[in-house]
This record gives structure tokens, C-alpha cells and sequence, in this order.
């Protein structure tokens, strides 16, 4: 006799959080810290118009990326519940503002479907995919796409003057 076989399925844990009323997702593991936007951002010149500036965190510069800017949404002030996730994109830390981190939230992966060309009015050339959770849809990032290597090393090339 055979012994049971336990299936077991894969899951993902996520960063969740929001940009207006819509939720978006990005994977815990590319996640390095999350910090609350107490510090002033340090405008770059000729940086592309999504980004902010950078920061200095704790001797690294790091490029902040307004999410609302980059995916062409309607702006917003800066407000209490405004974070940036810093986040490891192409080997370079690059830091995304947004409105409000909500939680961490695990999920089945089975859960998460392919981003259709429009969602939610993000270019779908930034989503990872869809995952449906309960009675809600979270729009998953690719990071990778958030902001190139090229525009990474541009930035950090022009704060320091090389």
C-alpha cells in the first residue's frame, strides 16, 4: 500500500499596499525595508519626471520613485500614511513611494493569474499578474520594470557627480 501523498501548495508572501483605492503587491523577498518618508528627498537634475530624487539611508543613496508618477495616475499629496518600500530592483536598491502599506498577506500561488493588458490603469508592462484574494483583485509588480537598471545607475551617477 502506498502512503498518502500530502499535496502542499506553493505560496508567495507579499508586501501589500495602495495607491489610491486600488491594491498592489510586491514580493516580500525583493523587500528590504519599509520607511516612513520623514526625511527630505534630495531633488536630481535630468532625472525622468517619475522620480522624486533620492534620499540618503544610512550612507547609501537611493533613488525614490513616486509609483503614481511612473504608472501615470492622478497625483496626491504627501500625507501620514505615505511610505516608501525599498526594494532591490536589477542590484540597486531603489525606493517606491506610495500611498499606504496595508499588510503582509500570504498567498497560494495558484491564486495569481496573468495581468490582463490594462489593469487597473497600470500599463500592463509593469504587472507581474493579478491575485485574487477573497472578494478582492491585488495587481502584482515586476519590479524590475518599476525602474530600469540604466535609470538606477543614471541617477545615482548624477547625485554624485561622476
Amino acid at each position: 500500500m502506498k502512503a498518502k501523498e500530502q499535496i502542499v501548495e506553493e505560496t508567495k508572501q507579499l508586501i501589500i499596499f495602495k495607491l489610491g483605492e486600488e491594491e498592489f503587491g510586491v514580493d516580500i523577498l525583493q523587500v528590504r525595508e519599509i520607511e516612513k518618508l520623514d526625511q527630505n528627498i534630495t531633488r536630481v537634475p535630468k532625472a525622468p519626471a517619475f522620480v522624486e530624487g533620492v534620499i540618503n539611508l544610512r550612507g547609501e543613496i537611493v533613488p525614490i520613485v513616486d509609483l503614481r508618477k511612473r504608472f501615470g495616475l492622478s497625483l496626491k499629496p504627501i500625507g501620514s500614511d505615505t511610505r516608501v518600500i525599498i526594494v532591490e530592483v536589477n542590484d540597486n536598491l531603489v525606493g517606491m513611494m506610495v500611498d499606504a502599506v496595508v499588510k503582509v498577506l500570504r498567498i497560494n500561488v495558484s491564486a495569481i493569474e496573468d495581468a490582463p493588458q490594462i489593469a487597473k490603469g497600470v500599463d500592463a508592462y509593469f504587472l507581474n499578474g493579478v491575485a485574487k484574494v477573497d472578494d478582492r483583485l491585488i495587481v502584482l509588480l515586476n519590479l524590475d520594470r518599476a525602474l530600469s537598471a540604466e535609470e538606477a545607475k543614471e541617477l545615482r551617477e548624477a547625485d554624485l557627480g561622476e
